[in-house]
């Protein structure tokens, strides 16, 4: 089977981008989705924040999707009936020298175009949420909550409607070029695309290996574990309550977010995976971690942020640590109000220097587009990554725009969906 475009990947930015390529351009497409259902990993194991773009540098690809992708989510839901919650959520300075950290978030924020940021002092801050401790903070009305699985299972199944095939369990295997496109191998049958668009996430370095490509990056696999608050305590907790994070990390620091469900979460923190799908301490893949350190990249990596990456470890093993990071922000959280959570598992690429990339990475091949640093707010800035990724393929892979509005297509009737 033929197809113009093939999407490695049924995570939200994958299905984002079908949904964006269907809407604009006359070609026949194709997913393909290593496990056997959809949004497996960081689509259906993150916390379910809609962030608002207030951490993110002025004019970066994650500053400028995040509040674009934003706006089109809450619209998205609405229109499909999905749970969806503008609940607004306060960033906290516990102390005094975080106070110039919070006013640069405040500036970003306000370069971003966030409407609503107000700066609040200590007594503000419990009007809003009574139990949090702090000396002064930032209330982001731009903030939601949503349940990203549900939001990708809906794009699913729009894009299908519109005739996009979705093969599930379907991990592509070779990737090989040929003269009428390229020839892809998976694990379900083999088919020919004459483009590609690589949003494969936690293994998009691997996929655009796969491809002939050289990623020039790593994808690290970080383990975010995350506690519940027990029912009888969740009126700490009103909204979302974070800290105000380490510049020099790309992670915000253990936090409180109430879920869509009504649950209260606490966390996460940020471990090295052992395993690129390892969403335990015990998951351990051979392969993944040597493959991690093996390299020079890590090690230098390692001699940048070993002291906070050791407290993140012990963290980790050590409830009473995780109960005082908590206690930071709320310090009446005791050990017995916490309850074992979940885990994501997020996909952060690493360059040969050993940074961390702390904005969004696209690279242009022959035929091909790949992804290869797409973490938070990946999920919030979906559909505005999508729109871009759909101008770039139109562009690259000279794919002929729709006329007017057409009927959909019928979905391929061999499609397997999890």
């Amino acid at each position: 089977m033929r197809y113009d475009v093939t999407i490695i990947g049924g995570g939200i930015v994958g299905l984002a981008t079908a949904l964006a390529l269907t809407e604009r351009y006359s070609a026949d497409l194709l997913v393909i989705e290593a496990e056997n259902r959809l949004a497996a990993h960081q689509t259906g194991n993150n916390s379910g924040v809609i962030h608002s773009g207030l951490y993110y540098r002025p004019g970066s690809l994650k500053a400028r999707n995040c509040v674009t992708g934003a706006t089109a989510l809450f619209h998205f839901c609405e229109e499909n009936d999905i749970p969806v919650e503008r609940c607004g959520k306060l960033v906290v300075a516990t102390h005094r020298s975080e106070l110039p950290a919070l006013e640069e978030l405040e500036r970003r924020g306000l370069a971003n175009g966030l409407q609503g940021l107000r700066r609040l002092t200590s007594g503000q801050l419990q009007e809003i949420e009574p139990h949090v401790n702090g000396v002064a903070g930032l209330e982001v009305p731009a903030t939601g909550i949503v349940n990203f699985r549900q939001v990708a299972d809906a794009i699913g199944r729009r894009v299908e409607e519109m005739g996009v095939t979705i093969r599930t369990a379907a991990r592509l295997l070779r990737c090989t070029p040929s003269s009428s496109g390229l020839e892809l191998e998976t694990a379900t049958g083999t088919f020919t695309t004459s483009n590609l668009i690589n949003c494969a996430g936690l293994q998009s370095d691997r996929v655009a290996r796969l491809c002939g490509v050289d990623p020039a990056v790593q994808i690290v696999p970080f383990r975010g574990e995350y506690y519940k608050l027990a029912p009888a305590c969740r009126d700490l907790v009103r909204n979302l309550i974070y800290p105000v994070p380490d510049p020099r990390f790309p992670f915000l620091g253990v936090h409180f977010t109430r879920m869509i469900d009504g649950s209260r979460e606490a966390g996460p923190n940020a471990v090295l995976a052992l395993k690129r799908e390892g969403y335990n301490r015990y998951s351990i893949s051979l392969r993944d971690t040597l493959e991690v350190v093996s390299t020079a990249a890590f090690w230098r990596m390692t001699s940048k942020y070993w002291r906070i990456g050791l407290g993140e470890l012990y963290r980790s093993w050590n409830k009473a640590a995780f109960v005082k990071a908590l206690q930071r922000l709320i310090p009446e959280i005791t050990a017995e109000d916490l309850v074992p959570g979940g885990a994501g598992v997020r996909a952060q690429a690493l360059d040969e220097s050993g940074n961390l990339l702390d904005d969004f990475r696209l690279v242009e091949a022959e035929r091909m587009l790949h992804v290869l640093n797409a973490p938070s707010p990946a999920a919030t800035a979906s559909l505005s990554i999508g729109g871009e990724l759909a101008t770039l393929a139109g562009r690259s892979f000279s794919l002929g725009e729709k006329q007017n509005s057409t009927a959909p297509r019928q979905p391929d009737r061999n499609t397997k969906r999890g």
